[in-house]
C-alpha cells in the first residue's frame, strides 16, 4: 500500500492516551523522552505514566497459567488470586483457553460466556480491547453483555424517562456559553479540575483552565454545594455549601418548596414545556404525605441553613442560573432522583433552552465535554458484529450474576433471569477497580470454571485469573486517535517492538478465531494497517457528506493530525435550545414529548425505591440512619489526580501522592480529635463489608463526620483467600455497597457508604506492586 510503520521511519513517535497527545524519543529500544502535543494549551502530567510503565518490571512478560488450574481445572477455583503462575508458550496457553470455551459452549450454551469486559481500556479506535473481544466471542455464538456503566449510571437510565435521552456526556452546557451570558452556576457535587484532565478515547486539547478563567473575570457567581470545600476551582472564587452526602435531593426540594411558596416559579414554561408538574407541586406542598418539604423541612436534612436555601432560591429565581449534578451525587442509592429533581428544579426556574441556563450532568467530569467542537463529526470504528446472545445484565449486578445465577431481578421495567456463568473473558479493564464490595467479589470471581484475562501489567485482574496472555500498550501498536469529546483525528505511531513475548488483543483473538475456524470473518482480509485505512477512510466518506474535508489517508498517516474546523461550533443549537423555541416541532423523546416531572411508564413499574416523581428516599447508609450509630463517618471515594482510575497507579507519580506508599485518607480536625488521630496516622477504615489501611490527612476543607480518599490503589488484601480481609493499600471499595441504586436502573452506589476509622497499630507491608509467585510447571503442562 505503500506506507512504512513509523516503527522504521525515525526515533521521535507521536501518540495518545486518555490523558493526552504527545511525542516520545526513543534511543535504544526505550522510551528517553517525552513531549506533550504541542497546541495543547494546559498538557496533562500524566502523559510521563505509560512511558514508564512500557518498561515497568510489572509488564507480563509471557503467558502464564495459575498452577492450580494447570493441576485441577475448574476444581481449583477457589484458589484463584493465591497460588503462584506458571510460564508456558502461546500454544499452550490458546490451547487451554480454547478447551475452555468449547467446553463451556457445549455444555452450557454461550449464555455462560460474560464477555461484557468494563473499562476505559486505552485510548485508539482499532486496538480498544473490550471491542474486539467481543467482535471475537460474536463470531463464535456471542456472550452475554454489560448494561450501564459505573460513571453516570443512575442517569442515563432515569433520563430517557424524564428529556427522552440518554446520552449523558452530551448534556452539559458548552464553557461559552456558561462564560457569556451564565450569572449564577449551582454545583451539586461540585466540579473538580483534577477530573478534567482525562476524556475516554484521548484527550488532545486541555481548554477547560482557560474558560474557567474566564468565567472568573466575568464574576459568574459558582456555589459549591458539597461536603468538600475542594470540589470547586479557586478561581472561581465559589461559594461553599457544606452538604450532608446523599442529600442533594432534599435541598433541592427544599429550593423547589421556595420557589412555589414565594410564586417565583414560571408557571408558563412548566405549562407548555413540561408534563405532571400537579403532582410534584402536591408532594411539595405536603398533599401526597403531609410531610410540607420547605426549607425548615430540608435544612434538618441536608445540614444546610434554612435562610441560606430560602436566599439561594431567591437568588436563583432572579439571576441566569445553571443548575449542575456530579456524576458522583448520582453514583448512589437513589441516585437517579437528583438527576430527576435538577431537572425538575431548572423547568420551574423556567430557563431551560436559553444560554449558560437550565441543567448540565457532569460538567467537567471528563476533559473536553463542556468546551464546543464541530458538530456530527464521523469516528473511525472497527464493527463489533453482531452477538446471538441477547442477555445484558446491569454493570453493577455482576456479582449477584456470578454469585446467584437463575435468580431474578427487577430492572428498567422488565424481569431479569441472571445467567449462569461459567467463563469470564476481561479485556481492558481492572475488575477489582470498578466493582464495588471487593471481599463479596472475590467471591463471586471465585465461581466460573474459567477466568482469562488479557492484561499487559501484574495488575490485581490478573493476578486472580487463571490464564494471564500478555498484551501490548498503546506505544507498541498503530492505531488512530478520534475521541467523541475532541475534534482531532491524530495518528498514534508504533515507537517499540512489543515488549518480551506480548501480543495486540487484535492478534491474541485472531489466533483464537483461526483456531474455532472464523479467522477470515474476524480480520475480513485486513491486516493492522488496512484496517486503520478502512476505518479512517470510511469516516471520511461521512465526513465528506457533512462538509468537511478531511485528506486521504496516505496524507493523513504521513501528517499525523487533521482537525475538524472549529467556525462550525458556533453556529449549532445549545442544549433544548429547538425545543423551546417549537416543542411541537422538536419533541423530545418521552411518551408527551415534553419533560416529564411525572412518569406514568415509571407509575406502572410499581418500583418502590423510585416512585414517578423526584422524591427523597432515605438512603440505607446515611448520616441520618440508625447504623450511624456504629459507623459514624461517611466515606466519599473520588478520582484520583495522579492516574486515570486504576491506571498507572505504580508511576511515580501516583506513589508521590501516597504516604508510606498508600493511600490518603482526608478526615474533619474534629472527627480526628475526637479519635485521639493526627495528621500521618495510619489508620484503618471499616465496616461490614471490610477495612483498607490509608494515611491520614487532617484538614477543615471536608465537612465535619465526612472522610474521602481517591480511588484506584490497586486491590492489595492481606489474605488473599480471606472472605474479610483487610486491604493493606487504600482502596475504598473493600468497604463500599454493591446494592444496586433502585430497581430502575441497578447502578452502582459507592457513594453511599458508612465507616468508622481507628488508628492502625501494626500496619502490614503493602504488595500491590510486587510481582506474583512464579513456579516450574512444566510436569502439569497438558499440551505441549
Amino acid at each position: 500500500m505503500g506506507r512504512k510503520s513509523a516503527l522504521n521511519s525515525g526515533r521521535r513517535f507521536q501518540t495518545a492516551s486518555h490523558w493526552g497527545a504527545y511525542t516520545v524519543e526513543v534511543a535504544g529500544g526505550r522510551i528517553v523522552g517525552v513531549e506533550p502535543f504541542k497546541d495543547d494549551p494546559h498538557p496533562s502530567a500524566l502523559i510521563a505514566g505509560l512511558v514508564e510503565m512500557v518498561h515497568s518490571p510489572l509488564r507480563v512478560t509471557c503467558p502464564h497459567i495459575r498452577r492450580g488450574y494447570l493441576q485441577r481445572r475448574k476444581a481449583s477455583r477457589g484458589a484463584r488470586g493465591t497460588e503462584p503462575f506458571v510460564p508456558v508458550s502461546w500454544d499452550v496457553a490458546l490451547s487451554l483457553v480454547e478447551e475452555g470455551l468449547r467446553e463451556a459452549i457445549s455444555l452450557h450454551g454461550n449464555e455462560s460466556i460474560y464477555g461484557g469486559s468494563y473499562g476505559w481500556a486505552s485510548a485508539g479506535r482499532l486496538h480498544h480491547a473490550p471491542s474486539v473481544l467481543k467482535r471475537f466471542l460474536g463470531l463464535i455464538g456471542g456472550y452475554v453483555d454489560k448494561r450501564g456503566n459505573h460513571s453516570f449510571g443512575a442517569a442515563m437510565h432515569i433520563a430517557p424517562y424524564v428529556i427522552g435521552r440518554s446520552d449523558i456526556t452530551s448534556l452539559v452546557m458548552p464553557w461559552r456559553a456558561i462564560a457569556d451570558h451564565a450569572q449564577q452556576v449551582v454545583l451539586f457535587g461540585g466540579m473538580h479540575e483534577k477530573n478534567m484532565q482525562v476524556d475516554a478515547g484521548g484527550a488532545v486539547l486541555h481548554e477547560s483552565s482557560e474558560w474557567i478563567s474566564r468565567a472568573a473575570r466575568r464574576s459568574v457567581r459558582f456555589v459549591n454545594v458539597s461536603p468538600a470545600r475542594e470540589d470547586t476551582p479557586a478561581a472561581l472564587d465559589p461559594e461553599w455549601l457544606p452538604i450532608v452526602p446523599n442529600t442533594d435531593v432534599a435541598m433541592m426540594l427544599g429550593l423547589a418548596h421556595t420557589l412555589i411558596d414565594e410564586g417565583l416559579h414560571c408557571v408558563e414554561f412548566l405549562q407548555r414545556y413540561c408534563v405532571g408538574f400537579d403532582a410534584l407541586r402536591d408532594y411539595l406542598v405536603g398533599l401526597e404525605d403531609g410531610i410540607v418539604k420547605d426549607a425548615n423541612w430540608a435544612s434538618s436534612i441536608c445540614g444546610v441553613d434554612s435562610q441560606t436555601i430560602r436566599q439561594l432560591a431567591r437568588s436563583m429565581a432572579t439571576k441566569r442560573t445553571l443548575i449542575c449534578v456530579s456524576w458522583s451525587v448520582q453514583r448512589a442509592e437513589h441516585g437517579e432522583q437528583p438527576i430527576w429533581m435538577a431537572i425538575a428544579l431548572a423547568s420551574m426556574l423556567g430557563q431551560i433552552g436559553r444560554p449558560g441556563c437550565g441543567f448540565s450532568i457532569g460538567i467537567g467530569a471528563v476533559n473536553g465535554n463542556a468546551v464546543e467542537r464541530p458538530a456530527r463529526i464521523p469516528r473511525p470504528t472497527m464493527p463489533l458484529g453482531d452477538n446471538p446472545v441477547k442477555i445484558a445484565v446491569p454493570i453493577g449486578r455482576v456479582a449477584d450474576m456470578l454469585l446467584h445465577p437463575g435468580a431474578v431481578i427487577e430492572y428498567d421495567g422488565a424481569q431479569l433471569t441472571l445467567p449462569d456463568i461459567k467463563i469470564v473473558y476481561s479485556a481492558g479493564g481492572n475488575p477489582f477497580h470498578h466493582n464495588a464490595n471487593l471481599n463479596r467479589f472475590v467471591e463471586a470471581w471465585r465461581r466460573p470454571d474459567l477466568v482469562v484475562v488479557n492484561e499487559p501489567w501484574w495488575n490485581p485482574a490478573a493476578r486472580f485469573a487463571d490464564i494471564v496472555l500478555p498484551s501490548t500498550t498503546t506505544l507498541e501498536r498503530n492505531d488512530i486517535l478520534a475521541a467523541d469529546m475532541q475534534r482531532h483525528y491524530l495518528a498514534m505511531y508504533q515507537a517499540l517492538p512489543p515488549f518480551a513475548h506480548a501480543r495486540n488483543d487484535y492478534d491474541i483473538f485472531l489466533e483464537l478465531a483461526d483456531r474455532f475456524g472464523c479467522g477470515d470473518a474476524y480480520t475480513e482480509g485486513r491486516s493492522e494497517m488496512q484496517w486503520l485505512c478502512k476505518m479512517y477512510t470510511d469516516a471520511r466518506a461521512r465526513a465528506i457528506e457533512r462538509g468537511y474535508a478531511p485528506p486521504e489517508f496516505d496524507e493523513f498517516w504521513e501528517v499525523g493530525r487533521y482537525a475538524f474546523p472549529n467556525d462550525a461550533c458556533c453556529d449549532a443549537p445549545l442544549m433544548f435550545e429547538e425545543f423551546r423555541r417549537d416543542p411541537a416541532a422538536h419533541r423530545l423523546g418521552t411518551p408527551s414529548g415534553k419533560i416529564e416531572l411525572y412518569s406514568a411508564t415509571i407509575e406502572k413499574y410499581a418500583y418502590p425505591d423510585c416512585p414517578p416523581h423526584p422524591s427523597w428516599l432515605e438512603p440505607t447508609e446515611w448520616r441520618g440512619a440508625e447504623i450511624a450509630g456504629r459507623f459514624p463517618l461517611h466515606l466519599l471515594s473520588h478520582q484520583p489526580a495522579t492516574r486515570l482510575h486504576s491506571q498507572l497507579d505504580p508511576s511515580s507519580l501516583s506513589r508521590a501522592s501516597k504516604r508510606d506508599g498508600r493511600e490518603v485518607l482526608t478526615m474533619h480536625p474534629r472527627d480526628a480529635i475526637s479519635r485521639q488521630l493526627a495528621d500521618g496516622d495510619l489508620v484503618v477504615a471499616f465496616n461490614e463489608r471490610g477495612s483498607f489501611v490509608a494515611s491520614l490527612r487532617i484538614s477543615d476543607h471536608l465537612r465535619a463526620g465526612v472522610v474521602q480518599i481517591a480511588t484506584g490503589a490497586w486491590f492489595d488484601p492481606a489474605e488473599p483467600g480471606s472472605p474479610r480481609s483487610l486491604e493493606k493499600h487504600g482502596n475504598p471499595n473493600a468497604v463500599t455497597s454493591d446494592r444496586g441504586a433502585s430497581r430502575l436502573s441497578q447502578s452502582s452506589t459507592s457513594q453511599t457508604v458508612l465507616v468508622d476509622v481507628v488508628r492502625c497499630e501494626v500496619p502490614p507491608p503493602v504488595t500491590a506492586f510486587c510481582p506474583p509467585r512464579f513456579a516450574d510447571g512444566s510436569a502439569d503442562l497438558t499440551f505441549h
